[in-house]
């Protein structure tokens, strides 16, 4: 049986994040992951400063493909919103690959089933590995959260989020990243995002529960889209597009068990405002990592991750104030920008 004083289930962000700072410290860690690395990870990609700041990521240096966006172009409705905000965009097959090993850790290639209590303490997995400290960095479908925090801390539907999106070699021409907020009736957004060395990708991201109480079809949004950038941004692209689910950030009750941690998606920890969710997983990665090393509360602290959100939903309040008839009583308004951001916020 193979020991370890920290196994880490999930090779991603989060989990390469914990390991990094781990094995810095010289503690023993052992990574497991269902897939082998590199491998294909559905994602828009984007990195902000923050995350390559908590992760010392030398830009100069890392090895494959990034590109800077110096704005994003962001429209609600009919209002076209340019943010001013520093973001990278990468490609998770390299990025997720590089950090794990970047860490230092042995990984494993391993489907976790079960995890039980250890004799003395620590956990058992499969009745493969023995650990002290556990830490669950498996994304939404994490078998650390579905065995020891499933009854703690139940996903609250109304948070959840599905996606249909695709990455596919494309020679783009307009190196912005678009974002396109409740377009066609859409209780979440799409968006554009292309990256370096000829790589492009495009999807739609909503709120599941909104889209069935409205009787929507997220395919029918992809078809839209499709149409949309084949006019515009991508003609001629060519896409096979698939889905995945995940959650926002909404009351975490429990990330801690005894000495047993749950990080990033597997705790559900993306942020509202676009639904970013590498730096959450990082941050709560570097967290978990400190509280095995010095015993400091696990605590997740603000649901921070891209602020653009926030900067938007600010501009977008001072274009209505500024275009606000004087006659008008103030605190309404009336316009498609402002009624789909209190949509969202609820």
């Amino acid at each position: 049986m193979r020991s370890c004083d920290v196994l880490i289930v999930g090779g991603g962000p989060a989990g390469s994040s914990a390991a990094w700072k781990l094995k810095a410290a010289g503690v023993d860690v052992l990574v497991l992951d269902r897939e082998r690395f590199p491998r294909v990870k559905l994602c828009a990609g984007w990195v902000t400063p923050e995350v390559v700041q908590e992760l010392q990521i030398d830009l100069a240096t890392y090895p494959h493909r990034l590109l800077t966006f110096p704005r994003l172009r962001m429209q609600f409705g009919r209002v076209r919103v340019p943010v001013r905000c520093v973001q990278h965009s990468i490609r998770r097959f390299e990025f997720d690959a590089w950090l794990l090993q970047r860490s230092g850790a042995p990984v494993e290639q391993h489907n976790v089933r079960h995890i039980n209590p250890a004799a003395g303490g620590g956990y058992l997995i499969d009745d493969e590995y023995h650990c002290r400290y556990l830490i669950g960095a498996g994304g939404t479908r994490c078998p650390v959260y579905r065995e020891l925090f499933r009854d703690l801390n139940p996903r609250a539907s109304e948070r959840q989020i599905v996606t249909l999106e695709h990455e596919i070699e494309y020679d783009w021409r307009d190196a912005d990243c678009h974002l396109w907020f409740f377009e066609n009736g859409l209780p979440g957004y799409s968006w554009y995002v292309p990256k370096e060395h000829g790589w492009l990708n495009v999807g739609v991201g909503a709120l599941a529960e909104r889209m069935k109480r409205r009787g929507q079809d997220i395919r029918a949004h992809w078809a839209h889209l499709a149409t949309k950038l084949n006019g515009t941004l991508a003609p001629g692209a060519r896409y096979e597009p698939t889905g995945y689910s995940y959650y926002l950030r909404g009351r975490v009750e429990v990330v801690r068990r005894d000495d047993a941690f749950i990080t990033g998606d597997a705790a559900g920890l993306a942020t509202r405002d676009l639904g970013e969710g590498i730096g959450p997983a990082v941050r709560s990665g570097l967290r978990a990592a400190q509280t095995i090393l010095d015993g400091t509360p696990y605590r997740l602290g603000d649901a921070s991750g891209l602020s653009v959100g926030s900067i938007a939903r600010s501009m977008l309040a001072r274009r209505a104030r500024a275009a606000r008839p004087a006659a008008r009583p103030t605190g309404t308004n009336g316009g498609v920008a402002a009624h789909g951001l209190r949509d969202r916020d609820q």
